[in-house]
């Protein structure tokens, strides 16, 4: 369920029009629901309040500050993959005794900056940032609270470029390589264990693959605490799907119930890091038509937002439903045409040929599930500034990140001094 829907003809975010929104202040823009935010935020923490539950919200996902403010308000701890990540959860209030700092690479002054910002837990990712995160915390006279990442190799049956719990993935520690790891783990200054942790993908649409993976985690505990460590926290990730079209993916509730019967028992705390399942459906994308092109082959409906805006259809061939801001009569005549961007790129497109009611220049249509993986991941490319992102409040909105300029981008760079006069 989301907050944008038709009301008296015109598509609204919460009791906004979005006309209203676009006439104020331009297309393209992403427009976030606090309504929604905080229902999926809500019905998560429903569903795993039978556990001693700790929701760290996956700051990757969306890192506004308005998005990270409104849930740090409802109980939400972050899960971070970097020193900017951590800052931006910091400013939107996430105390840093909520904060786990994840990823692959974290460097030396991460690592630093984690440990002086009194983040709850590192979750280390292999041999080598192990013995550097043990030198940085001895230098600096602190002790790391870590969990050891493991990969289980277990297939999340999700898309190639965001599954991470395979043997042949860069995340994690080999399954067979993680207990010796802990031994090496408890001789290291500057280091406590105090958990394990896996994350296996995202957007996953069925329980066996997180059934076979927080299986595998509960016995690793025990095998764990029969070898002397204290392991009193269980970081399961996230990646739980949400619908883009046709899609059912398990409801919170049916997977904190396997969550439970898995885990329910250990007596750990139990670390969730759910991400586009709270943002994906509270943010969509609005954009103005251009022009209809009609070609001998297919019809376009050039837009001002591109793939610089939203890469995820270019990036991993992601549908997302394609709406008129206008709401079509019953019954109207519909025609096929595919949604572009202005971009010099042919897999510039928001959705191949659509069924879509007639779209003339100038009319208002909207990105649908935009809320994760959309702003975060959007460049400058063909020079384009980034666009705005709004919060709206029930009948409230603002701005929450202004419309970069070109100027402002042209005033970031200089010419050499032999460039110069």
């Amino acid at each position: 369920m989301d907050h944008f829907q038709y009301a008296n003809g015109e598509l609204c975010a919460e009791a906004v029009p979005i006309r209203q929104i676009a006439d104020d202040i331009g297309t393209p823009f992403y427009c976030y629901s606090t309504a929604t935010l905080e229902r999926h935020y809500q019905v998560f923490a429903d569903a795993v309040s039978g556990l001693d539950a700790t929701i760290c919200y996956a700051v990757k996902a969306n890192g506004n500050i308005g998005v990270i403010a409104t849930l740090a308000r409802l109980g939400a701890g972050a899960d971070v993959v970097s020193v900017g990540e951590m800052k931006r959860a910091l400013t939107g209030g996430v105390p840093a005794s909520k904060i786990v700092f994840s990823g692959v690479g974290k460097t030396a002054d991460e690592m630093a900056a984690a440990l002086k910002a009194g983040v709850l837990q590192i979750n280390v990712e292999s041999e080598q940032e192990l013995e550097t995160l043990s030198q940085v915390a001895a230098s600096l006279g602190a002790e790391a609270a870590i969990a050891i990442r493991a990969n289980p190799d277990v297939d999340a049956l999700t898309h190639e470029k965001i599954a991470t719990g395979k043997s042949e993935n860069k995340f994690g520690v080999d399954w067979d390589a993680v207990p010796g790891l802990y031994a090496q783990a408890r001789d290291l200054a500057g280091i406590r264990v105090a958990g394990i942790a896996v994350h296996i993908g995202s957007q996953i649409l069925d329980l066996e693959p997180f059934r076979q993976a927080y299986g595998l985690i509960a016995g690793l505990v025990e095998t764990l605490r029969a070898d002397g460590h204290d392991i009193e926290r269980v970081d399961l990730g996230g990646g739980l799907g949400i619908p883009y079209e046709h899609e059912t993916p398990p409801t919170p509730e049916e997977y904190g119930a396997m969550v439970q019967s898995i885990v329910g028992d250990l007596g750990c705390r139990i670390f969730f890091e759910p991400g586009r399942l709270i943002a994906g459906n509270a943010g969509i994308l609005v954009t103005r038509v251009i022009n209809i092109k009609k070609g001998v082959a297919r019809n376009f409906a050039i837009v001002d937002a591109a793939m610089n805006d939203l890469m995820r259809p270019t990036l991993y061939n992601a549908h997302h439903a394609i709406w008129p801001v206008t709401e079509p009569p019953v019954g109207a005549e519909e025609m096929e045409i595919e949604v572009v961007g202005p971009i010099c790129e042919t897999g510039d497109t928001f959705g191949k040929p659509r069924l879509l009611p007639e779209l003339e220049a100038g009319d208002l249509v909207c990105v649908r599930t935009a809320g994760a993986y959309g702003a975060v991941m959007a460049s400058t490319y063909n020079a384009r500034p980034l666009v705005p992102e709004v919060m709206v409040n029930d009948k409230a909105y603002a701005v929450v990140r202004d419309r970069i300029t070109v100027d402002d981008m042209l005033a970031r760079e200089q010419l050499p001094d032999w460039l110069q006069g």
